[in-house]
């Protein structure tokens, strides 16, 4: 599997935004591009929006995301993309095998036909 990086910049994000696709699920939104930097890696960014809750709510949502990512990631993420996780209100009362249903579901949306 390749390696996988975290995206840090606000252009990085709004970039996969504008150019790339999306995929709606009950707890996530998924959107994704394809890079061509040849650099063998996979980029990955979260984001949970003050709609979500206060402070807490909203942590304890990236880490799930998070931890849904490690675990789903390494099979299915492609190599030499950038993909934005990004929270929504439902995801933090939904379970976390109900949270790793939605981004696999996601993951095989966004690739399908795709190689």
């Amino acid at each position: 599997m390749a390696k996988i990086s975290t995206l840090k910049k606000r252009e990085e994000f709004l970039a996969v935004a504008r150019e790339g696709r999306r995929v709606l699920t009950k707890g996530l939104i998924l959107q994704s591009f394809a890079q061509k930097n040849n650099e063998d890696e996979v980029r990955v960014g979260f984001t949970v929006s003050k709609k979500v809750g206060n402070a807490i709510r909203r942590n304890k949502l990236k880490r799930k995301l998070r931890e849904a990512v490690k675990q789903v990631f390494d099979e299915l993420a492609k190599k030499d993309f950038d993909y934005v996780l990004i929270g929504k209100p439902e995801g933090v009362e939904r379970k976390f095998s109900e949270l790793i249903k939605d981004l696999k579901y996601a993951m095989h949306k966004m690739h399908k036909g795709k190689d």
